[in-house]
């Protein structure tokens, strides 16, 4: 016990300053398996308040603290062992948790510390039941009548030996000086003091005795006061009874006077009320007459009728008690009010969509043929002319919600006829003024196809190369053009967009308005996919009030939009990147501008075309691929730069003019990567095609140019093909350098490599010579065919025949030539290091020497300068 004492205090309750007064080891009923201690602890310290806690012990012998209960909420101890000894107590807190305990003994020094507790911190607010009375007071009995015993005897003590008072103490000194003399003798001391004792008891009995009459006359004086006090009591009933009947008229005075207070409150509150409903519920005669004719004509009747609404509005909207209802003035002026308000609604929904079919009827001006510039159709004079309703409209959306919203509706179907009609007559005369002539000529341009392999327009050319270019407008046009014509749009449809969301209400409550159902065919070519750029809106935006009404006014926009961008595509081959980096500039441009609202319909309209930008930029971009890997080289080609590489060139140096000042290149840049690809894959096919002309020249010179190219134009994301051309240029070289040089000394040549196989083969160095094919006199003889001029004469054979295969543009012809002396020296040199091993001492050397070679290469350079 004193073990699990000790390791509770130290492992559970020290750590939080708790102090541990008693244990028990508990199991709840039915559930022996699982023991638990139950603990009552208290604070260390003040104020201390008591504690019920239930700890677990845990496998590893670790004390958990599972439960803790203040002792405050515990209401009721059932201890169950009234007449018999049982191990089972129940505790109520909230709930009544039964246990059983591990030993009787147990279970009544636990009870009796709950009681001790109960009457020493709770006052004995907790209830015990069924607990003997042995148990809470049978020790405690004991120690009690312990304390009393020892509380007495203490007592007594106290009372035997009184400590003296400081007069006491003083009579005493006193005493003591005055019988100095004497107290040197006990006897005679102690003699004097009993005198003097008995001499004071004598004095004492005298007063009291002489104070008996004294005592007598006190006693009368008291039953003289008892006597008066009953005489004031009396008089103080009478006085009782006179102030309870004045007490009854009093208060029969404050009911009375209560009455009228109530009387007083009741008429003020019922002219409070009737004041109430007479002003709020008056319409003015003047506003009355307005509802009732519903003249909108002018501006000052439109504010008249405002007014007018927005009092009605304010009568209707008064929260009156549901039994004012029922009064017959109220009932006829509530049911005059909602005449009123439905007649003008009618009126109001009459004219306004009066004006609505006469603005989308209005006809648009013929375009006048000798206008050379664009402007887009303006609608202010039609929103000045709506913006005065604006009011209204408010008034209406809070009066009838269900009529407001189907206004936008016609507005869209009236407005949006109105919208068709220019934007078609727009994008007409952008067509026009893009390609300089009338509308007879504009269709055969629009059949013309951007891209063809077929036989009259082979390959892909720029427009300067082209025929018939005088009828082909300048590059820069198809920029210009779209740029003015993207400026005219932006703020046509920004204006709309903010006339509609502030006439129709759209930005306040957005959610609550549901305007129009787009159809599902328009919903789709709006949707935006994940690559989209930055303007183009999510889908959730796209299910948007206004937006759905500017997709059906402006219905005819991304249609016509996207039939002005296939013109624009089909003007020259290449403008589809003209296209592309004009809409891309012009879509961030917008999405940067502060002007443009932050949800511009025009936005998402020109991310989709972006897309089909992009997408037709993809197409080019492909069709040329397929065109350069689908090229054909004749097999007459002599040399020179293939015509796919010159057309590669021609499309990097468009497209790097045109996205010289762009935001963006990366579509230009993986566009460049894939057709340099194409361009490499093309060249390298050469190597299977039967050509007269050697294969390794043609692909050494293309690449040659490919990477001088690269290198001036300084392309970022080409670098890689930029080195692969070097390395490819420089293979090449090497490739024809070695072919051709073995035909100047060309048994000389084979001769050695059989030397040198041999020896590869194990044959030693020295014993070559001694093979027949191989011998000296083999050596001397090949040796006697090439003299020092029939090598000059071989060098200066295949310096004109390199000559004349290579291509003059690139000049190449000093590097290859230079190549070639390298490669000569260097088998020169192996010729002579072979003579030297394998025929020693045989006296044995070439017929020309190094220095015989250098003359004849330079005399060769020399003559063709």
């Amino acid at each position: 016990m004193t073990s699990l004492w000790t390791s509770l205090e130290k492992d559970v309750f020290n750590p939080q300053n708790k102090r541990l007064l008693e244990t028990v080891h508990v199991w709840k009923a039915g559930k022996k398996k699982k023991m638990s201690i139950l603990c009552v602890v208290v604070d260390a310290f003040r104020p201390m308040k008591p504690f019920l806690v239930k700890v677990k012990v845990d496998r590893g012998e670790q004390y958990k603290t599972a439960n803790r209960w203040p002792l405050a909420e515990l209401k009721m101890v059932d201890g169950k062992t009234l007449n018999q000894a049982s191990l089972d107590f129940d505790l109520q807190f909230d709930k009544v948790y039964k246990w059983t305990a591990s030993s009787f003994d147990e279970k009544k020094a636990f009870i009796r510390c709950l009681w001790k507790l109960n009457h020493r911190f709770l006052s004995s607010r907790i209830t015990f039941v069924n607990v003997p009375s042995c148990t809470v007071e049978g020790r405690q009995r004991h120690q009690e009548d312990r304390k009393d015993t020892a509380e007495t005897e203490s007592q007594e003590e106290l009372s035997a030996y009184q400590e003296m008072t400081p007069k006491e103490a003083a009579d005493m000194l006193r005493l003591m000086e005055e019988y100095e003399p004497i107290v040197n003798n006990s006897v005679a001391f102690a003699e004097q003091l009993s005198n003097d004792l008995h001499v004071l008891d004598e004095a004492n009995l005298r007063a009291i005795i002489s104070s008996e009459n004294q005592v007598t006359q006190l006693m009368h004086s008291i039953d003289d006061a008892l006597a008066e006090v009953a005489r004031v009591e009396d008089t103080l009933q009478v006085y009782d009874e006179l102030l309870g009947s004045v007490k009854q008229q009093m208060d029969h005075i404050y009911q009375e006077n209560s009455l009228l207070h109530r009387i007083i409150s009741n008429k003020t509150r019922l002219m409070d009320e009737i004041l109430f409903l007479t002003t709020n519920l008056d319409l003015s005669k003047q506003h009355c007459e307005a509802l009732s004719q519903g003249d909108l004509s002018s501006p000052s009747r439109v504010k008249a009728c405002t007014a007018a609404a927005e009092a009605l509005s304010g009568c209707m909207n008064i929260q009156i008690q549901p039994g004012y209802r029922k009064l017959q003035s109220v009932a006829e002026r509530l049911i005059m009010f909602e005449t009123l308000k439905q007649n003008f609604e009618n009126s109001f929904i009459s004219h306004i969509t009066n004006i609505f079919e006469l603005q989308g009827n209005t006809q648009v001006p013929v375009l006048v043929q000798h206008v050379d510039k664009l402007v887009a159709p303006s609608h202010r004079l039609h929103h000045e002319e709506l913006v005065h309703y604006t009011p209204l409209m408010a008034w209406l959306r809070n009066a009838n919600p269900v009529l407001f919203c189907d206004l936008p509706k016609v507005y869209a179907q009236n407005l949006g006829r109105l919208y068709d009609r220019e934007i078609k007559a727009f994008f007409e005369q952008a067509k026009t003024l893009l390609l300089g002539r009338r509308k007879a000529s504009l269709q055969e341009v629009l059949d013309k196809p951007m891209v063809t392999g077929s036989k009259p327009q082979s390959r892909l050319s720029l427009p300067e190369s082209r025929e018939g270019q005088d009828d082909i407008p300048n590059r820069g046009n198809v920029v210009k053009m779209l740029e003015q014509v993207l400026k005219e749009l932006q703020p046509l449809c920004t204006a709309e967009q903010w006339f509609i969301e502030k006439f129709f209400l759209l930005s306040q409550d957005a959610a609550d308005l549901e305007v129009l159902e787009v159809s599902a065919t328009k919903g789709g070519e709006s949707t935006a996919s994940p690559e989209d750029p930055p303007c183009t809106k999510p889908r959730s935006q796209l299910d948007e009030p206004t937006t759905q009404l500017l997709s059906e006014i402006f219905s005819s926009l991304e249609p016509e939009l996207r039939g002005f961008l296939d013109v624009c595509n089909k003007v020259h081959p290449f403008s589809c990147l003209q296209v592309l980096v004009t809409l891309n500039d012009s879509v961030f441009e917008m999405w940067g501008s502060s002007s443009s609202l932050p949800s511009s319909f025009l936005n998402t309209v020109l991310g989709n075309m972006l897309l089909l930008a992009k997408s037709s930029f993809n197409k080019c971009v492909g069709a040329l691929c397929k065109e350069i890997e689908e090229a054909k080289v004749t097999s007459k080609m002599k040399g020179g730069i293939l015509p796919f590489v010159s057309r590669f060139e021609e499309f990097v140096n468009f497209s790097e003019e045109v996205f010289r000042s762009a935001q963006r290149r990366g579509e230009l840049d993986k566009a460049h990567v894939r057709l340099a690809g194409s361009v490499f894959s093309s060249i390298n096919s050469l190597s299977s095609a039967n050509l007269k002309a050697n294969t390794d020249m043609i692909m050494m010179e293309n690449f040659h140019h490919i990477h001088c190219f690269l290198c001036q134009k300084k392309i970022h994301c080409l670098e890689g093909k930029k080195r692969e051309a070097k390395q490819r240029y420089t293979q090449h070289l090497e490739k024809y350098v070695i072919k051709y040089l073995g035909q100047p000394l060309e048994k000389l040549n084979h001769f050695f490599e059989g030397v040198k196989a041999r020896v590869a083969q194990g044959v030693k160095e020295e014993e070559v010579s001694f093979h027949l094919a191989y011998s000296k006199q083999e050596l001397r003889k090949v040796i006697e065919k090439y003299p020092g001029k029939e090598v000059k004469r071989a060098l200066e054979t295949l310096y004109r025949k390199i000559r004349k295969y290579l291509s003059p543009e690139e000049n190449l012809l000093p590097v290859v030539w230079h190549a070639m002396e390298q490669e000569f020296i260097r088998q020169y040199q192996e010729f002579e290091d072979l003579i030297q091993r394998c025929y020693a001492g045989s006296g044995i050397t070439m017929d020309f020497t190094m220095e015989d070679l250098l003359s004849y290469f330079n005399s060769i350079t020399l003559s063709t300068m």
